[in-house]
């Protein structure tokens, strides 16, 4: 066991530093190394050990060990704020109370929501509670308007919430199948744009799926009345579409769930967290930590490569002392969670780097030996987890609401191993509830990009671009854990051992049989989503939901890339590393290597030691101080082209946005390529409260000015070039069109706004000045300022939405303003205005509005 930590892959210290480590108010790091960090929360999961300094130390000292080798790896929140001082929660997620059909108790909902999100846990909510829409409201004489239209107000809630905090709000939503309003909640998500900060579910009962079976009706009911009835099965079609069309709602088994839970002599369950993993009774929360397999396995790629059982048995005892400290340790949003929390002490201790230990067994993942292996593992965390809390319990008590003639009953607890089922007897049980099968991203990535909960390896090998704080880019080859292993390990050009297998070769039926191998063995539930191909026919997606019911699965979660959500991961050829060198049949075999970034960028261009470059200086009116942008160049191919940027000014009020936008601008020169789009997207930023008039000619905002800068330094340096004929008159400058055969475009006279029949057709730019790019003879540009027909609706919208751009302090126009200059080694010249209308201002000047192609 090791005595510090180090990072395993370069991806780890980025997720630490980003996510784990604690910084002082100050903004000075108190955790100097990881090391630091599981020292501190090592220490502060002691600090609630009876027996003094020296019984703290010890347990610290053991926490600590367990993390040290990544063995351990408590959930994000227990990581990032135990022991920092901070009201924070350490509980990742909640749920909420049940919310009485009545508008006080909605909105208390609501409020009490805002808090528990406030403090950084993710909630859960069963809107079944509420009466559908277009029953009667006798107290005011009206209709009610149903659950789906109060979910938009917590969505709107959670959205204004997660804007103040750094962590993204997640809340699930559950419906009952048989609410009057179950069509209009399946039908919610249809809407790209609504209940973007909700996961939906609905609650199928088994009555329901006996219904479907039969091709029954099937009555929707809201306080004994029947609304409406139904065919089951087309109900459950429709639920089924849904889900195919774009991956919502899930289906939990709610049934089942309660008849498998261990409390459910004292409670019922209506809804889950955010991810599924655990259901949850009112105002029940989960406190989570997974036991890296992956780790653990000895002798990795051999036939002798296993667990050593004992020290998982062990490291399971010690991770669960440390989360049931963390129920004591953890502050809490609501009176009621830390009630609930300290009645039952339920904790999730589950398991990550399933599909890593397989590989490292030689066990394919979609196999016979892979699934028993898995579920004698699982097996042997749920009964050593089971065994840690009775001596728990016998050392300091049982849960308040223990009751050993109803536990020793439950289906979890009939099927541990007899010696813990009499050790429980003995001694009676400290948790509640014991295990639970997480998601577990980001902690495995800290781990060294270990597999995720008991999901498969989604790709060996992908590109991940990171940002130094100099603003910087790098493509950073992210590879998985095993994969790194065996590359490192290998002394010989070989091939991909079989158990090397990733997601996108496994049927659905490899997912379902995984999790049902495992959930005998999880006293909650597994977060697990089946990864479908697109073009998966829809008769065989719903045959999923039908096996994972008739497998006994509490509930399933699949995703298929569709038109409204679109591919959450792209898989793309991987880039084998270069140091050490991977094995050439293994770099061959593309059936093996995948990329799973979102996007995959090509890599940047080099910095070569020194670069020419220019400064230019802008006086805009409104600011006493000047700006000062450089641009810097490379040769590459013959071709001068832009490489970084620089703007710096003596206003305050501007540092902030400058250096973003210096940071923002350099990164997408070095990536190569065509990078005009930067001055002309710029160009078109208007200043919400007036531009301002520069030599003749109105320059919209000081961002445009910067726009007009960077397209100068670009026909300057040769990078664009005018087309024949333009040179002497600026204004009649024109970009090639791709319509048609590429012929010239340019703008139809007449007015800058027409409306015709309510529709206005608006123009970018009138007079917009149009470029090809040097050296590449009949290549186009996009054609992105044609005229576009627009209602008055979007025009309102784009408005309104203008007034949240950035803003930068103006006065009113002049009619004059000082020249740009440009500055090359040292001599100045003056340059004639460009691109603008000259003269006068005009009266009554009306701004065209900036639409862009959609």
């Amino acid at each position: 066991m090791s005595a510090t930590s180090s990072f395993l892959a370069p991806i780890s210290e980025e997720i630490w530093a980003r996510k784990y480590r604690f910084s002082g108010s100050d903004g000075i790091a108190a955790d100097l190394t990881l090391d630091d960090t599981f020292w501190r929360v090592a220490r502060a999961a002691a600090s609630v050990e009876k027996g003094g300094k020296a019984a703290r130390e010890k347990w610290a000292r053991a926490f600590h060990g367990a993390m040290a080798d990544f063995g351990f790896l408590p959930a994000g929140r227990i990581l990032a704020g135990a022991g920092t001082g901070r009201a924070v929660t350490l509980f990742n997620c909640f749920v909420l109370g049940k919310i009485d059909d009545d508008l006080s108790a909605i909105f208390d909902g609501v409020k009490d929501a805002a808090l528990t999100m406030q403090a950084g846990g993710g909630i859960g909510h069963d809107f079944s509670t509420l009466r559908p829409k277009g029953a009667l409201v006798k107290s005011i004489g009206a209709d009610a308007s149903g659950p789906v239209s109060f979910m938009d107000v917590w969505d709107a809630m959670c959205r204004t919430i997660m804007s103040a905090g750094q962590r993204r709000g997640a809340m699930m939503a559950t419906l009952r199948c048989d609410h009057p309003d179950i069509e209009e909640f399946i039908a919610a998500k249809a809407d790209a744009r609504r209940l973007r900060n909700f996961n939906l579910s609905v609650l199928v009962t088994d009555a329901f799926m006996d219904a479907v079976k039969r091709d029954a009706p099937w009555d929707l009911v809201f306080g004994g009345k029947v609304y409406k009835t139904v065919a089951a099965r087309a109900l459950w079609e429709q639920l089924m579409r849904a889900t195919y069309d774009y991956a919502e709602p899930g289906v939990i088994f709610i049934d089942r769930v309660n008849a498998q839970n261990n409390l459910a002599y004292c409670e019922t369950i209506s809804a889950t967290n955010p991810c599924g993993e655990q259901p949850l009774p009112p105002y029940g929360a989960c406190l989570l930590g997974s036991i890296n397999l992956a780790g653990l396995v000895g002798q990795p790629f051999t036939p002798q490569a296993a667990i050593d059982e004992q020290k998982l048995a062990d490291r399971v005892a010690v991770a669960v002392r440390l989360l049931d400290n963390v129920i004591d340790l953890s502050r809490y949003p609501l009176d009621a969670q830390a009630k609930e929390a300290k009645a039952k002490r339920r904790i999730g201790l589950g398991l990550t780097g399933l599909a890593d230990a397989l590989i490292f067994c030689g066990l394919p993942y979609d196999s016979d030996e892979a699934r028993a292996q898995s579920a004698h593992w699982m097996a042997v965390i749920q009964n050593a987890a089971y065994a840690a809390s009775a001596q728990l319990a016998a050392e300091k008590g049982v849960f308040p609401l223990y009751d050993r003639a109803a536990f020793l009953e439950r289906p979890n607890v009939q099927r541990l191993n007899a010696d813990v089922r009499e050790k429980i007897g003995k001694h009676g049980l400290r948790n509640g509830c014991l295990t639970s099968i997480a998601p577990t991203g980001t902690i495995s990535l800290l781990a060294g990009n270990v597999s995720s909960g008991i999901e498969p390896v989604f790709g060996f090998t992908y590109q991940r671009r990171m940002l130094a704080a100099d603003g910087t880019a790098r493509e950073e080859t992210v590879e998985d854990f095993a994969f790194r292993t065996f590359v490192a390990q290998a002394t010989a050009a070989t091939q991909l051992p079989p158990s090397f297998v990733v997601a996108g070769q496994l049927p659905p039926s490899g997912h379902l049989k995984m999790q049902s191998a495992l959930q005998p063995y999880v006293d909650s539930a597994i977060s697990k989503t089946i990864n479908c191909p697109e073009a998966l026919p829809f008769e065989a997606f719903r045959e999923i939901y039908s096996n994972a019911y008739a497998l006994g699965l509490k509930g399933c979660t699949t995703y298929r890339p569709n038109s409204v959500t679109g591919a959450v991961l792209t898989q793309t050829a991987a880039t084998p590393r270069a140091e050490p060198p991977m094995p050439e049949a293994a770099a061959a075999d593309t059936a093996h290597p995948h990329s799973a970034d979102v996007v995959y960028m090509t890599k940047p261009l080099e910095r070569d030691a020194a670069l020419e470059g220019l400064t230019y200086k802008i006086k805009w009116p409104a600011s006493p101080h000047a700006l000062y942008v450089t641009i810097n160049d490379i040769e590459r191919e013959g071709r001068r082209r832009p490489f970084e940027i620089f703007i710096n000014t003596k206003n305050l009020e501007h540092y902030a946005w400058t250096v973003a936008l210096t940071r923002m601008i350099s990164a997408v020169f070095r990536r190569g390529g065509d990078v005009t789009f930067v001055a002309e997207e710029l160009k078109a930023v208007f200043d919400p409260e007036g531009g301002r008039w520069m030599g003749g000619r109105y320059v919209p905002s000081l961002l445009a000015a910067i726009g007009d800068v960077i397209e100068d330094h670009m026909i300057r340096t040769g990078f664009l070039i005018p087309d024949q004929g333009a040179a002497t008159a600026p204004s009649q400058r024109r970009r090639r069109d791709t319509a048609g055969d590429g012929g010239e475009g340019g703008w139809p006279s007449g007015s800058e706004h027409a409306c015709t029949s309510g529709i206005a057709t608006h123009r970018r730019h009138v007079q917009r000045p149009r470029h090809r790019r040097r050296g590449r003879p009949g290549a186009h540009m996009p054609a992105l300022w044609q005229p576009q027909p627009v209602s008055h609706r979007r025009l309102l919208e784009l408005h309104r939405l203008r007034l949240f751009a950035l803003r930068i302090e103006t006065v009113l126009p002049t009619t004059e303003g000082p020249q740009r200059t440009a500055h090359t080694g040292g001599a100045k010249t003056e340059r004639p205005p460009r691109f603008g209308r000259a003269g006068p201002e005009p009266a009554g000047l009306a701004l065209p509005l900036r639409i862009r192609n959609r």
